[in-house]
């Protein structure tokens, strides 16, 4: 059974850093293209930042570039992304997901397994 477990949301002020993490079980993500993704209230969930399988070509949503960091952790069959210089807009659930698809694009419709999200907040 494939599962994707977020973690290490929370509550930052403006500037700060966070790290997220998706453990993932019931397959080997090395063989998968995995991404994070993000929603806002009220706003559709957008790709913030992907991988894909094979080549390992990686795509970051453009407000996050310079910022985020996705890497993946084949040993521990993990996910990560770091986060930095975090901005009030970076406010949302995030989600890890995963697809079979050889070259997806980095959009909701293209990632088939998804794990239950993990809330950002940045605020002052």
């Amino acid at each position: 059974q494939v599962q994707l477990v977020e973690s290490g949301g929370g509550l930052v002020q403006p500037g700060e850093s966070l790290r997220l993490s998706c453990a993932a079980s019931g397959f080997f993500m090395k063989n998968y293209a995995i991404g994070w993704f993000r929603q806002a209230p009220g706003k559709e969930r957008e790709g913030v930042a992907c991988i894909r399988r094979g080549d390992g070509r990686i795509y970051y949503l453009d407000s996050v570039k310079g910022r985020f960091t996705i890497s993946r952790e084949n040993a521990k069959n993990t996910l990560y992304l770091q986060m930095n210089s975090l901005k009030p807009e970076d406010t949302a659930v995030y989600y890890c997901a995963a697809t079979g698809l050889e070259e997806p694009m980095c959009v909701m419709r293209d990632f088939r397994s998804w794990g239950q999200g993990t809330q950002v907040t940045v605020s002052s």
